[in-house]
């Protein structure tokens, strides 16, 4: 049986901890193993990252960093149909989720490797003789802790920037995708032209090398992606140090569809937009707000096509609804369908289905019409295929209640016209408003939340910030004349 291992020390292995088991959420079978890390082994290697960012070449290096990661980017599309068939299996996401995941870090990689060479600061004469120059030099060393929702792209949006900035990184991989987090690291340790120490990996089921990241002296930047309860632990564990933290948190994305929407494109938009990973996706479609006037008539047609929905495993073609991460998180999504009715009309059902499927993390969708602002359906995360319904009278409305949560992540406008859809935009609190589209992301432009939903950006440009310090240097031309005269 596979089993995935640590890497420090500049190599991969099983390390002391014991082997823990990888399950495949749709049989509910061991598919693999994980190595767990120690705190013993994990100190040593922060601080080796310590060593090599203060004393080795790779901060200094831009052109070997930009090499690397184009290596990286080609290694990992080389190995990429391996790599998804992994993640299909340990996370459960459709096939073609897993193709796009590992197609979209390559296209990261590439970006970041662009970059790599263009960290320009830039030189001001302030008075006569008298210069500023302000340079951007990497921030130190980053940690990355990387969730098993999406671990390619999630762990790949992160490292890639902070190696592009010439940060060395440590790395902290979700013991369920484990496997998948070795594999993807393969492609970068594989390069003969890496320095050591430049970035190590550990798993954990627990939390003890998670807070030892988070209170390190030794780490500079944390890039974060899960639940925002844990991102305010790690908040509190980092405020000793002040480390730098880049946040992309829970979600409650709201989908505002406008009486001019038409419904045949916008229904598989919306259902598209909310069931991502089975709905396991910060970003994904939580909240669909519609008018009054066309509300039955859009909530019909919604349960309509989420009842069409075919679950499945994710490597057969015709599943269009793959299982949950695991059987717990079956079981509470179970909770929450089944509890609906008490919270408002329920519009569609979902359950666990009954066959061979129910060995798995499968459930089916629940659709459920919701009014009070204050349920938990509206306001908390519910990660898994429940999807809410509520009504509205007036844009002034629908923008109330979209941004009547803690979350602003991400949030949808479905309207033929342009101006409505860009007024709306710039009411709504969120790190991302897309028009007739949802979950469109991409190297070049950046995201994050508001709010709860994080700090930070990544993607694009200012991906770097989070991995770059500004330096000022100062100097006078006169200056240099008086102290060349002191000398003679």
């Amino acid at each position: 049986m596979e089993r995935a291992l640590n890497y420090f020390e500049g190599r991969w292995t099983a390390g002391a901890g014991p082997a823990g088991a990888c399950i495949n959420p749709a049989n509910g079978e061991v598919a693999a193993q994980f190595s767990e890390a120690t705190l013993a082994e994990a100190l040593p290697a922060i601080d080796a990252a310590r060593v090599a960012f203060d004393s080795g070449i790779w901060p200094r290096s831009p052109r070997l960093r930009e090499s690397v990661l184009l290596e990286f980017a080609a290694n990992l599309a080389a190995r990429a149909p391996e790599i998804e068939r992994w993640l299909v299996t340990l996370n459960g996401k459709l096939a073609r989720e897993a193709k796009g995941e590992i197609a979209t870090a390559v296209s990261e990689l590439r970006f970041y490797a662009g970059l790599a060479r263009n960290l320009w600061g830039r030189v001001a004469e302030i008075d006569n003789g008298c210069f500023s120059q302000i340079n951007r030099e990497p921030a130190g060393v980053a940690a990355v802790i990387v969730p098993w929702n999406a671990p390619v792209i999630l762990l790949i949006r992160s490292l890639a920037p902070a190696l592009a900035a010439g940060c060395t990184v440590v790395i902290k991989a979700a013991h369920q995708t484990s496997l998948v987090n070795q594999l993807t690291l393969e492609c970068l340790t594989r390069i003969s032209s890496l320095p050591a120490d430049v970035i190590c990996s550990f798993t954990e089921s627990g939390a003890a090398i998670g807070r030892a990241i988070s209170q390190s002296p030794h780490i500079d930047v944390i890039s974060f992606t899960g639940s925002s309860t844990t991102g305010k632990r790690i908040a509190a564990d980092a405020a000793g140090t002040l480390k730098r933290l880049s946040l992309e948190l829970g979600g409650k994305a709201p989908a505002i569809v406008l009486p001019d929407a038409p419904l045949a494109t916008t229904i598989p938009a919306l259902v598209a937009g909310a069931l991502p990973m089975a709905g396991q996706q910060c970003t994904a479609i939580a909240r669909v707000l519609m008018h009054e006037d066309r509300f039955d008539e859009t909530a019909r047609a919604l349960a309509e096509r989420l009842a069409t929905l075919k679950l499945g495993p994710g490597h057969e073609p015709t599943s269009q609804l793959g299982p949950l991460i695991d059987l717990a998180n079956r079981d509470r999504v179970d909770r929450l369908a089944q509890d609906a009715a008490n919270h408002g009309k329920v519009w569609l059902q979902g359950g666990v289905p009954s066959g061979p499927l129910s060995r798995g993390a499968f459930i089916s969708p629940t659709l459920v019409e919701v009014a009070d602002l204050n349920s938990h359906y509206i306001q908390d995360e519910l990660f898994g295929p429940v999807l809410v319904i509520e009504r509205y009278r007036d844009q002034s409305e629908a923008v109330m209640r979209a941004n009547a949560t803690r979350y602003g992540l991400a949030a949808s406008v479905w309207t033929g016209d342009r101006a409505a859809g860009q007024s709306l935009a710039r009411e709504l609190k969120a790190g991302t408003v897309w028009m007739n589209a949802h979950n469109k992301l991409f190297p070049e432009a950046e995201t994050g939340g508001y709010r709860e939903s994080g700090y930070g950006r990544l993607h694009g440009v200012e991906g770097l910030n989070d991995f770059l310090s500004t330096k000022h240097v100062y100097w006078e031309n006169a200056a240099f004349g008086e102290f060349a005269k002191a000398k003679a």
